[in-house]
């Protein structure tokens, strides 16, 4: 009875709202269409943040659609829905809403169309045909105002060639806030070659791309790594291309219906053209699935977690991944190769089974000099990227 009392109360109050309450916002869409953009804007909402406001996504229901509106004051998010892909506009206005529930209540309604009516004391009021939910807003007027002005000359990159840029460098960018800069990721142009590096200072990537035409001004700056992640997550495989606009302490992104606006980590990046050698001793070329199985079975007895340090030797004509945990035990991987150097370098086998998934070819160059230097990883498919991971001394 108690709970059946309490279920009537609750529809009266929200009867009363609607009766007495004067409409701000109403509008009909498809949970689809509204979800997608929902799920691409909440990805600049942080679960850390306490400022309220902050948490929240901003409907802003105008003339010609519906701009939806997040930022955690590190990357800024607003997707647009145009009014031709909206079922009916009953009243336009504007709202900042819970966003880890608007997500969550959108996500598990029906597959049907949604309405949403915004009434006096900002309530959100979210109804199918058998579900009603009321969530308690905040004025739009304390939403921080997003600066999303576009440059005349962005740089026109491919989806599909810019996410390939993230997921082959990101995994080398550091993970600790010691040294900010090496958490982000190194985008320079020199005329018509983009460079991207990543490093945490054990291993490095690299990755250059010729674009279709030279931009007059050159630039060299640092994006956060994770804002970069959240980006690619968003970007499909399709023909819309990717707009990078430049500024000098933020950088937008403009893809399709979604302008995605992150700062930038101020600071010099350091210099990496002197790292990576030119010229090697060992050419290695080995087969990308059987060097990634050795490497990988000769990880699982190493017994420092963090750097998981596995040996490399050359001898005979034979390539030797081996592992030795005096409290686990020894393995020993052979493989034959053509090469009759005679080697012995020790690595970390998490940085280089990284290194090696960023290829997708079936054959890869493992490049050395000595003992001392660093590997190099490249492959003849994929010549813009190349992986470095420095050696492990051990005694």
């Amino acid at each position: 009875r108690r709970v059946f009392n309490s279920f009537n109360k609750y529809n009266i109050s929200n009867n009363l709202i609607k009766k007495e309450g004067k409409i701000k916002m109403k509008f009909v869409i498809k949970k689809s269409i509204l979800l997608e953009n929902l799920l691409n804007t909440s990805k600049a909402i942080s679960s850390k943040n306490l400022i309220p406001i902050l948490t929240g996504i901003k409907f802003d229901l105008l003339e010609d659609g519906l701009y939806l509106s997040a930022s955690d004051s590190d990357i800024s998010i607003r997707t647009f829905i145009e009014k031709s892909k909206i079922t009916e506009v009953v009243q336009t206005g504007s709202i900042v809403i819970s966003g880890k529930y608007i997500v969550e209540i959108i996500r598990k309604l029906p597959d049907t169309d949604i309405t949403i009516e915004v009434v006096d004391g900002y309530n959100m009021i979210i109804q199918t045909t058998g579900s009603e939910f009321n969530l308690n807003g905040i004025d739009p007027n304390e939403f921080p105002n997003l600066d999303l002005e576009e440059t005349k000359n962005p740089i026109v990159l491919n989806p599909v060639v810019f996410k390939n840029i993230i997921n082959q460098t990101f995994f080398a960018t550091s993970l600790s806030e010691t040294r900010p800069l090496l958490t982000g990721i190194n985008f320079k142009l020199d005329g018509e070659i983009l460079e991207v590096i990543a490093t945490d200072s054990y291993r490095l990537a690299r990755k250059q791309i010729n674009l279709k035409e030279k931009y007059e001004n050159d630039f060299n700056l640092v994006i956060p790594g994770k804002n970069l992640l959240e980006l690619a997550r968003i970007l499909e495989d399709d023909k819309e291309n990717v707009y990078l606009h430049i500024f000098n302490n933020k950088v937008l992104f403009k893809y399709k219906n979604i302008i995605f606006l992150s700062r930038l980590i101020s600071g010099t990046y350091p210099v990496s053209s002197n790292i990576i050698p030119n010229n090697f001793r060992i050419d290695i070329e080995c087969n990308y699935g059987d060097l990634y199985d050795m490497i990988d079975r000769a990880s699982l007895l190493t017994s420092d977690k963090d750097k998981n340090t596995i040996k490399l030797v050359l001898h005979n004509r034979e390539l030797i991944i081996s592992s030795n945990s005096p409290e686990i035990g020894k393995v020993e991987e052979k493989i034959n190769i053509d090469n009759d150097s005679e080697m012995s370098i020790s690595f970390s086998s998490k940085y280089m089974l990284e290194a090696i998934k960023s290829f997708n070819s079936e054959k890869i160059h493992i490049l050395m000099n000595d003992d001392n230097s660093p590997i190099i990883v490249k492959s003849d498919k994929e010549v813009s990227l190349i992986q470095l991971v420095l050696p492990i001394k051990t005694y």
